[in-house]
């Protein structure tokens, strides 16, 4: 009779984790980490200037400036148990695996965290107006959504433009089907300039109308008729759309902090080892007028 030989790979498949990159195009306020509250003043109103003018004494007036602020927040992971079973027993190296995955998925919520307080209350807001394909957010989402198109791109140029926001450092993140949608409506012509521009090390996939684009699986989604964020974490709505963000990297800052590591090695009561992971993180819009930000929502198609 054959023997049936089994044999364990001394390797594990990991996990995939999306491109964070984005989050280096901004104002880096890490050194404010571990503070509670930061905040941001905001130049008031330059003064008039009068030509020929015919009052005098003029008036003395006084600048009233403004200021954002926005709090730090602290991402936790749950402890994770590693039994020494599994420590001696196992063909891999769990422990190193397990490390490296809370890791990630604490740096991605980190990222995810940060496009919320970007996107905010969604003050500029440009909907999408392609063809109709199906939603692509949830498996509860139902019904057609418009793609996007070079058109709301142009849109959200003249916007920035008009708003006198700066040429240089202006992006555009995208899911991975609002990407492709975007894609699909270059011309052969445009989609070469497009990706003759693309600088992989900065996770630049091209650019269009002044904006470096990039891509991430999830991006954001908001309410019905792009009414509000609904993140991630909350429950799934038929209604729900798709949401790109576009910014200049002197509009939005980021503050996040080191990675911590809590361990209780040999614990005498679990048998083995409990890890757990902490990050401080927080970000905001810079500009207490909202300039230099837009959504780029999904419309809903028939």
């Amino acid at each position: 009779m054959a023997l049936n030989r089994e044999i364990w790979i001394n390797t594990i498949t990991e996990n995939f984790y999306p491109d964070n990159s984005f989050m280096a195009k901004s104002i880096d306020d890490s050194a404010f980490v571990n503070n509670k509250t930061v905040h941001i003043p905001n130049a008031g109103k330059p003064s008039s200037v009068v030509i020929n003018r015919s009052e005098k004494p003029a008036k003395i007036k006084e600048r009233e400036d403004n200021e954002l602020t926005y709090n730090i927040d602290e991402l936790t992971t749950d402890p994770i148990h590693i039994s020494n079973v599994d420590t001696v027993e196992l063909s891999y190296d769990k422990r190193n695996s397990v490390l490296s995955n809370d890791r990630k998925q604490l740096q991605k919520a980190a990222a995810q965290n940060l496009l919320y307080k970007w996107a905010g209350s969604l003050k500029t807001k440009f909907f999408t107006a392609g063809d109709a394909r199906e939603a692509h957010t949830s498996a509860t989402a139902s019904g057609n959504r418009k793609k996007i198109t070079k058109a709301v791109v142009m849109k959200v140029f003249v916007r920035f433009n008009m708003d006198d926001v700066p040429a240089d450092g202006r992006f555009m993140l995208l899911d991975a089907a609002m990407y492709a949608d975007l894609l699909d409506d270059l011309t052969d012509k445009e989609l070469s300039a497009f990706l003759a521009c693309a600088d992989a090390s900065r996770g630049v996939l091209g650019k269009l109308y002044g904006f470096e684009i990039m891509q991430r699986s999830q991006v954001l989604r908001t309410t019905a008729n792009g009414a509000a964020i609904l993140k991630w974490e909350e429950d799934d709505a038929e209604t729900e759309l798709a949401a790109g963000l576009a910014w200049q990297q002197d509009c939005v800052s980021r503050a996040l902090g080191d990675v911590k590591m809590f361990d209780d090695m040999g614990n005498p009561t679990y048998y083995g080892d409990i890890y757990s992971f902490l990050v401080r993180t927080g970000g905001s819009p810079r500009r207490y007028d909202g300039k230099g930000i837009a959504a780029i929502i999904e419309s809903n198609a028939a």
